[in-house]
């Protein structure tokens, strides 16, 4: 289940990004400081462009999922509180990215969405995958002074409504 994130959220989602095995498969892999995250969270919260959701499973939050419509795709990227889920991380991984999937064309009104992950996340890649994303493109990025490729995927959905 996703609900919008309040400000009650915003230490914890930051534990979450800091754990080292989130850093490793992210774009930016320093730690990010409390005030750094302070000041994205005021920016993404406020932005009626950009949706932050807590995914939570039995009424507990255990992972965060931001919605970027600034562009066209929108895009999107999550993450989970590796720490807390420990062995039950594929199972939430499955259900975050149905409710996520489905909140974007759903709710969201989105006909596409994409996102990047690092080429070397396989088992990202290959979950989108199972949720009908499809690779449109590599490209290389510096990510610690060291060029990584990067994989976008999208899904595309189309509403009989529209």
């Amino acid at each position: 289940m996703l609900r919008a994130a309040t400000d009650a959220d915003r230490d914890t989602v930051l534990s979450w990004r800091n754990h080292p095995d989130v850093r490793a498969v992210s774009l930016t892999t320093h730690v990010i400081t409390p005030d750094e995250h302070a000041k994205w969270w005021d920016n993404a919260t406020t932005d009626p462009r950009r949706h932050v959701l807590i995914y939570t499973q039995a009424q507990q939050a255990c992972g965060v999922v931001i919605f970027d419509l600034r562009e066209d795709p929108a895009s999107w990227s999550f993450y989970l509180d590796v720490a807390g889920l420990g062995g039950k991380l594929l199972p939430a991984w499955l259900r975050l990215e149905q409710d996520a999937v489905d909140h974007a064309f759903g709710p969201l009104g989105l006909t596409r969405l994409g996102g990047e992950q690092l080429a070397s996340n396989k088992q990202v890649i290959a979950l989108h995958r199972r949720f009908g994303f499809r690779e449109t493109k590599r490209y290389e990025r510096l990510i610690d002074g060291t060029p990584q490729t990067v994989v976008w995927t999208e899904r595309e959905e189309r509403h009989s409504d529209r």
